[in-house]
């Protein structure tokens, strides 16, 4: 993944995750940084699906997966109005780290 970040850029946390993304599912990782949120695909065949989200176009993170059997993770909401779903098993910790960023 070396080159994939900014001047000064820190990863503070990562976890595994994946986007269904034209009824395909793309394994990837969650990565926060001190700067921003990147999807980053597992293949490079995937590599187009890689995106990032900055602090500051993100308007709430949502936790969904209440129930004990059910997928945990959160999503993501941008200005732009899209939802930006992630399965995480570490959801609450890596929502918490995401509520205090921006």
């Amino acid at each position: 993944m070396a080159g994939i970040f900014n001047p000064n850029e820190v990863v503070i946390k990562a976890g595994d995750t994946n986007q269904m993304v034209d009824n395909n599912l793309i394994n990837g990782k969650l990565i926060v940084t001190n700067q921003r949120i990147y999807f980053r695909t597992l293949n490079e065949e995937t590599e187009r699906f890689n995106y990032e989200i900055l602090f500051d176009n993100i308007l709430e993170v949502l936790y969904f997966g209440k129930g004990f059997f059910s997928v945990k993770g959160i999503t993501i909401v941008t200005r732009d109005g899209k939802n930006h779903c992630f399965p995480l098993k570490r959801r609450d910790e890596i929502g918490q780290l995401i509520n205090s960023m921006y």
